[in-house]
């Protein structure tokens, strides 16, 4: 089974995520393709070997009227959307925990200076320090 199909079924588990909408590539198996179509899952193909992120968002907007995003992600994804400039808030959790020599760079792949500004802090449960930045480049 791939990861995408237990990942729906546990998904629609939650209250906020009974309506989903999954893109795809062209590239997607034609297994995975059929799962989707076998219980209506509303899905869209917006690349040819990967999710093509101007398309999918675009078609979100077009089609769903969404207007703002939250993408709960690691390394990958933010990056993407970072570095392609559609992201304009970061959101960041510090766990009180020094990892050192086996830290997982989540901004690795970065290809630009972000210029951010310091929109909200709080401390939560007196051991985790919650930052939101607007990005101002």
């Amino acid at each position: 089974m791939e990861l995408g199909f237990r990942w729906l079924e546990l998904c629609l588990l939650f209250e906020f995520c009974k309506d989903v909408i999954v893109l795809i590539s062209e590239k997607t198996s034609p297994s995975y393709v059929e799962y989707l179509k076998e219980r209506n899952y509303d899905h869209h193909v917006v690349g040819r070997e990967k999710i093509d992120l101007r398309k999918a968002l675009s078609l979100l907007s077009a089609r769903y009227k969404v207007r703002k995003v939250l993408a709960d992600t690691g390394r990958i994804l933010g990056n993407l959307l970072l570095n392609q400039g559609f992201a304009s808030e970061l959101s960041m959790l510090i766990h009180p925990v020094v990892v050192g020599a086996k830290a997982y760079n989540i901004f690795g792949d970065i290809t630009k200076v972000l210029n951010l500004k310091l929109q909200t802090k709080e401390i939560l449960k007196k051991k985790y320090v919650w930052l939101v930045y607007k990005i101002i480049n």
